[in-house]
Parts: C-alpha cells; structure tokens; sequence
C-alpha cells in the first residue's frame, strides 16, 4: 500500500493483476464523482495491459495483465491521469426514470416500512419518489444500482433472514440505501415496490440502461399498467 503525498490518494494491491486506488475515506456524491471521472479517463486512455475499471463508492479497481505493464508503470499511468481528472469533474446529465408498483404483491414490505417509519403508505410512496437518486456503483449482481439520497424518514433494517428469491425488477430499502433488483435473487433488502424495467440484458452492448454516475426518479405506476408492459416485455 502506498499514499500519494500531493493528492492523499491511496494505492492498495490488489492481488497480482490488480490496482486499487482509493480517493478518499467517506460516501460522498463529489468523491464519488471523481471516481467516476478517473474511470472515465481510464478507459480513453486505451492503456497497455488495462482490462477492466471498477469504480465503487470511493476507489476504483484497476484489472491489469501484468505481463504486459508493471504496477510501477501502471501507478505512474494513474497518477498523471489522476492530475488531469480532479479539477475537471461533471456531475452526470442522464436522467432514467424507473415505473413502479408500490405495494401488493410487487411491495410485500411496504405495510412493514409505513409501521416501522410511523407513515402512511401514500407516504412512503411520496417520499421515495421525490428523489433524484445518485448512482454510486453498480455491485452484488449484474446491473444492481446502488442510489443515493434516499429520506432519512425511510430507514429501515434489513430482514433478519435474507429471502431466498427476489423477483427481478423489485425495489428495495435497506438502512439509508435504496436499489433495484435486475434479476431474480437472494436478498435482505425490504421491498416496497416492482419495476417492468429490463435493468440487465448481457446480449446488449451496454447490458444495463443505468450507469454509475447517471441519476434515477422513480415513478409511481398503476398496477394494471405495469402488468401490461411487463406481458409486452415478455412477446
């Protein structure tokens, strides 16, 4: 592990074939920013021996084939792209919006979050959509985002035992977090709602439509809406 002394950036090995630079010790949206834009600057440089960038919460993770380029190059590549990133960080424009069914069989936890926060329904629901969530990472499956901003009034603990299956497209709270399932799997979270979004397709270039960085609304669907978009997914 080394620290550059300039910038406080941290640079932990990772294993043989992999670099992790660590920009910070918080989650913050302008931290995770610069993450993004060091990603960003990664990928265009088309560096030797780079496979693959992994931004997360506040470091990104560097695949590298180290055959083809040493750690000692490659942290010395980092470091001058680093130099031309940090001053130079844009808050995403892209926009998704995610239709959801709040409640019934698509939000099973809804009831539980509206008794555990002391609100409504109507508002949970009116505080979840309110939002414009921040993307931090995509992790824990293909394509689950992981969003930021969600109201304090809705924290909630997660099950004490995980379900074995999730539906894809459910919607989850979890503590200050909130995210999507894209697929059906295992999960802890508290499910308040379902979306007809297809939010992972490997036979895409781009197999997801939400990416770290971007910002997401959710939007309250009815649930007889929903059902038809979800049967026309599926012809």
């Amino acid at each position: 592990m080394s620290r550059d002394s300039r910038i406080g950036v941290r640079f932990i090995d990772a294993g043989e074939s992999c670099l992790v630079v660590e920009l910070g010790d918080r989650i913050d949206v302008a931290l995770n920013l610069q993450v993004r834009a060091l990603c960003l600057a990664v990928e265009r440089a088309g560096l030797a021996g780079v496979q693959e960038a992994v931004p997360t919460y506040r470091s990104l993770a560097i695949y590298y084939d180290p055959l083809r380029i040493g750690r000692g190059a490659l942290k010395e590549n980092i470091d001058a792209l680093l130099c031309l990133t940090l001053d130079q960080v844009e808050h995403g424009s892209r926009v998704v919006e995610i239709p959801t069914v709040y409640g019934g069989e698509c939000g099973p936890d809804l009831e539980f979050v509206a008794r555990h926060t002391g609100l409504s329904e109507d508002e949970v629901i009116r505080l979840h959509t309110e939002p414009l969530y921040h993307v931090y990472m995509l992790g824990f499956t293909g394509g689950f985002p992981y969003l930021g901003g969600l109201s304090e009034r809705l924290s909630v603990p997660r099950l004490h035992t995980p379900r074995l299956k999730v539906p894809a497209g459910s919607i989850g709270i979890a503590g200050t977090q909130t995210g999507v399932y894209p697929l059906e799997s295992p999960g802890g979270w508290r499910i308040i709602g379902r979306t007809s979004l297809c939010l992972f397709d490997p036979s895409r270039q781009i197999p997801t439509p939400i990416l770290p960085g971007d910002t997401v609304r959710f939007v309250q669907s009815p649930q007889r809406e929903s059902q038809e978009a979800t049967t026309e997914a599926r012809h």
